[in-house]
């Protein structure tokens, strides 16, 4: 069964991942080119679950998820760690 994509704010911090990011970061700009994308690709995901069982995290979470630790490693800082 395929979970929901709800957004967890507060849940370890006072202050909202809004909050946190400046309004003119580029994560802001690929976050809405992945929203729009992710929501024209949600009924194929309802295609690919199950309607009975327990809900799974949902197909857009481990997305985002996955995009953001690729953005995360192509940073300049990151790129001098290796």
């Amino acid at each position: 069964m395929r979970g929901t994509d709800q957004q967890q704010n507060h849940v370890f911090s006072y202050l909202s991942p809004e909050a946190r990011v400046p309004q003119d970061h580029p994560l802001r700009a690929i976050r809405t080119m992945v929203d729009q994308v992710l929501a024209r690709l949600s009924r194929r995901f309802d295609g690919m679950y199950a309607s009975v069982g327990r809900p799974s995290i949902a197909p857009e979470k481990l997305l985002r998820t996955q995009l953001l630790q690729s953005c995360k490693c192509c940073t300049p800082s990151a790129a001098s760690a290796c």
